[in-house]
Order: C-alpha cells, then structure tokens, then sequence
C-alpha cells in the first residue's frame, strides 16, 4: 500500500495555502452563488416575524426627515435659507442610511457569522459584500420614494443624463467607500470588539460631517468668517459622503427645484477623486482583512 505522506512530500510547501485566508475580493466572484444565498438570507430574515415587513424600510427614513425637518427646518428656519428644503434633505438621508447600514453591518459581517467561520472554510470577504449588497437592496425603496417624490414635483421634465449619471456615481462611490471602510473595521473587530463602538461614533458624525442637513456653502462661510484656510473646505469636499450627498441634490433637488445655488467647487473633478479615494479605502480594508483573516478562527 502506497503511503499518502510520500505523495505530499514531492509537493513544494509553496504550494500550500495558508488554512483561512482567500485570495480576497477575487473569490467572491468565484463563489458568487454562496453571495447569492447569503444576501437572500439577509433580506429574507430582516423583517421574519415583522407585522409591518418591509414597510419598516420607509418608516425609519421618515421618521428622520421628520425630525429634521422640524428641527433644522421649522425651527431653525433652515426651510427658508434652502429652497424646497425637504427634497434636499431627504435626498442627502437616503445616503447617509446607505452609508451607515452597510459600513456597520459589514463591520459585525464576521462575527455575527461567526458558526460558519469557525466550522466552513469559505471566502470571509463573502460576508462583508453581502452585508453591502443587503444595505443596497434595503435602500432601493427610500431611493423609489424620493424619486416617486420628484416626478409629481417635475422632476422627469427637467433632469438630465448628467444628473442621471451623478446619482448612480454617488451611489458607486458610497458603496465602495463603505465596503472598504467595513473591510477594515470588520477586520479588526474580530479581534478587538471596541471597533464596533468607534463605528458608532463614527456613523454619529457622517450626518453632521456631510451637507445632508445644512447647505455646504455655510462651511465655507463659516472658514471665511474664522480665518481658516481654504484647504479645509477642499477636505471637506473631498470626504466621499460628502460628494455622495451632493451628488444626489444635483440628480433629484436641482431639476426639482429650479434655483443656481452656488455648486461646491469642481464638483466634476472631485467626483473623480472621491472615487479614487474610495477605491484606496477598499484596496487597504481588503489589505487588513486578508492580513488577519488567518486567525479569524482561532479569535473567534
């Protein structure tokens, strides 16, 4: 009888892999019908044993413009100084609830699946695009409202392909943005759960960090009353969010609202820089993620 181990000992050590780690992204294409499984589990167990279902999908975006609009609107008469000021802020809501959904499912991406990491080998990076892709399909009936909203306010008759284009950029650069950024903190959760914590603060900071509620031209104003410099204000324009957010209130507000509000600075230009920087996020979140992906396992 042949003995196996005189099979193995002509086989170079450099072609075995290291047990639990992929080669990244790539496999997620490799085992696109686990991602299928998995993002149908996700959106199918959401709302399981929900009365209201999916309706939970627009409540929640609703009950935020409320509060907002009542607030910063109404009280703080913010509705004045913004022309058609709902539209504008729930367009930059449906964003920011892109954003935050699926930079904070994809940071708990591993360990919440943490059964099948530690008994299954399969691509980890499976979980953290599925969590993406989940966010993504939970953020399609705010987008249908907010565009049901616009064409009953003209908005069919005054968009452009232009303004077609910078929806769907802002939507690409804040999907990739966001897995990158889940990538790297998922990673690190796995090991230190004080990650999940500094995304909160982080998810608290993105809506006050990026022109969802206030106009970006008041942080320009605000830089110029205080005597800052001027690079300030282009960082600020440079955070993805950001660009995201304006991206949409030049494809839904603007067409529906008719104004020249004064548009941030090279906003072409920075739509292209915002997704280079998003694709750096996610080139260095998969860099983490494969790094320390080895000892998911044992960690967990």
């Amino acid at each position: 009888m042949t003995d196996t181990r005189d099979l193995f000992s002509v086989v170079p050590r450099s072609d075995f892999d290291v047990p639990g780690t992929s080669r990244g992204l790539i496999d997620v294409v490799r085992w696109r019908y686990l991602l299928y499984l998995l993002v149908r589990t996700g959106v199918t167990t959401r709302y399981r044993n929900s009365v209201l279902g999916w309706t939970w999908s627009y409540v929640r975006p609703g009950a935020q413009f409320l509060v907002f609009w009542v607030v910063l609107g109404l009280f703080l008469s913010l509705n004045r100084d913004i022309q058609n000021y709902p539209v504008y802020l729930f367009s930059g809501i449906v964003v920011i609830n892109l954003f935050s959904e699926a930079f904070k499912n994809a940071t708990t991406s591993i360990v919440n699946n943490a059964p099948l990491v530690r008994k299954v080998f399969l691509p980890r990076q499976l979980f953290a695009v599925s969590a993406v892709l989940v966010a993504f399909i939970h953020f399609l009936p705010q987008l249908a409202l907010l565009l049901i909203v616009c064409l009953f306010m003209g908005w069919i008759a005054n968009v452009t392909l232009l303004g077609v284009a910078a929806i769907l950029a802002g939507i690409i650069i804040v999907g990739l943005f966001a897995l990158g950024m889940g990538l790297f903190f998922g990673a690190l959760n796995v090991r230190f759960r004080d990650a999940e914590n500094i995304v909160e603060l982080l998810l608290l900071l993105a809506t006050w960090a990026s022109p969802v509620l206030y106009a970006w031209t008041m942080v320009q104003s605000a830089v110029d009353k205080l005597g800052w410099p001027e690079w300030i204000v282009n960082l600020y324009l440079l955070n993805p969010i950001t660009q995201g957010v304006e991206l949409f209130h030049y494809g839904f507000w603007r067409p529906v609202t008719g104004v020249t509000m004064q548009l941030p600075p090279d906003l072409a230009w920075n739509t292209l820089w915002t997704f280079l920087i998003s694709v750096g996020t996610l080139l260095v979140g998969q860099f983490i993620f494969r790094s320390l992906e080895g000892r998911f396992a044992q960690d967990l």
